[in-house]
């Protein structure tokens, strides 16, 4: 059953700040306006230069500096991603927990998935998160110690949110203990009543913290499922960029270049102990939906309970599409004609 309703949001309010930008345009074409004004006032008087110019007293060059504007409002109002609600539609909720853990190390920043494989974890957690459109999610990153990011929730924006600040920069410590964060996810999950499961984006490094033996432990204590997706090339790997003024740099160790492989075979014993399933992404794409309704199948779900959600329709494009209207319609307005030249006085016949 649908009902209607009305609304409007938008879902990337930060763009916005692009509003600054068109006030510096709006700002750039009003000083120019005015000294055009100056101009045409030192040349001559109003009614004198009607005569001699009527071209330069027309508004043409406003009307197009005013469409051009208008072009780059709309299309910053599109990059803020506006949705309208066009109703409210009854859904199951499936009523089933999701934490999502997420390796930050310094062997994610390796290129071999491009742009680089902590980008890709990222991109693979949004698509998750849309796939469980009426569950509960929560994020933990980890490197050397892992951190709660993002306790359980309902709501998406702040779990993207918050995913989309994770760098390694934001760990405490270097490395990566992935054991240490299953076990986080574990007691976060513990006292839930629905189906749990432990979805990990990572390379597969492991600086010997059990990870085996944590998900093991989830699974018979808990009742929780892992799920692991490898990310990189288990097979040449890549080497590990570092921020340098002088250009693309790579980390090195007691002088040689390090290089960073996805591990298959740990990822794979993993979620065998977890009762879960191992995805191979290595440097290519994956359907998270697919993915999605794997980890769903076979685990106890809560309520099976009916929920109002409302429906958002994506408008970016009716904003696109009337920034290039705009332009298509700026382009077509002629400007002035050109410099003003003097018109030559009549001979006189005396």
């Amino acid at each position: 059953m649908t009902v209607a309703a009305t609304g409007f949001d938008f879902l990337a309010p930060d763009a916005g700040w692009w509003f600054a930008a068109v006030a510096v345009v709006v700002a750039l074409l009003a000083a120019r306006a005015a000294w055009r004004r100056r101009a045409r006032a030192a040349l001559a008087e109003a009614p004198l230069l009607a005569r001699i110019a009527p071209e330069a007293l027309r508004s043409r060059g406003l009307l197009r500096d005013a469409l051009f504007v208008c072009a780059l409002v709309a299309i910053v109002l599109a990059l803020m991603d506006p949705r309208g609600t066009g109703g409210v539609e009854q859904v199951e909720q499936r009523g089933v927990d999701a934490m999502v853990v997420v390796d930050v190390s310094r062997s994610m920043l390796a290129e071999d998935a491009a742009p680089d494989r902590l980008v890709r974890a990222k991109q693979f957690a949004l698509d998750l998160v849309d796939a469980l459109a009426s569950d509960r999610v929560g994020l933990i990153e980890f490197a050397g110690v892992p951190a709660m990011r993002c306790p359980l929730t309902f709501n998406h924006r702040a779990f993207a949110s918050q995913l989309e600040t994770l760098s390694p920069q934001s760990t405490v410590r270097g490395g990566s203990m992935l054991g240490d964060a299953i076990r986080m996810a574990s007691a976060a999950l513990a006292d839930s009543p629905t189906g749990k499961v432990i979805v990990v984006l990572t390379d597969g490094e492991d600086m010997e913290s059990d990870p085996v033996e944590a998900a093991a432990t989830a699974a018979a204590d808990h009742g929780i499922r892992t799920v692991t997706i490898g990310i990189g090339d288990s097979a040449e790997g890549a080497r590990i960029p570092i921020p340098s003024r002088e250009g693309k740099r790579y980390l090195v160790h007691e002088g040689r270049e390090v290089w960073t492989r996805m591990d298959p075979t740990l990822l794979r014993s993993v979620a065998d102990a977890g009762g879960g399933f191992f995805v191979e992404a290595g440097t290519g794409q994956v359907d998270m939906r697919e993915v999605a309704d794997a980890m769903m199948a076979g685990l106890e779900q809560a309520g099976r309970e009916r929920v109002d959600v409302s429906s958002r329709t994506p408008l970016f494009q009716w904003f696109a599409g009337l920034a290039l209207l705009l332009l298509v319609v700026e382009g077509l307005v002629l400007p002035a004609r050109g410099p003003i030249r003097p018109t030559a006085a009549p001979e006189s016949n005396a």
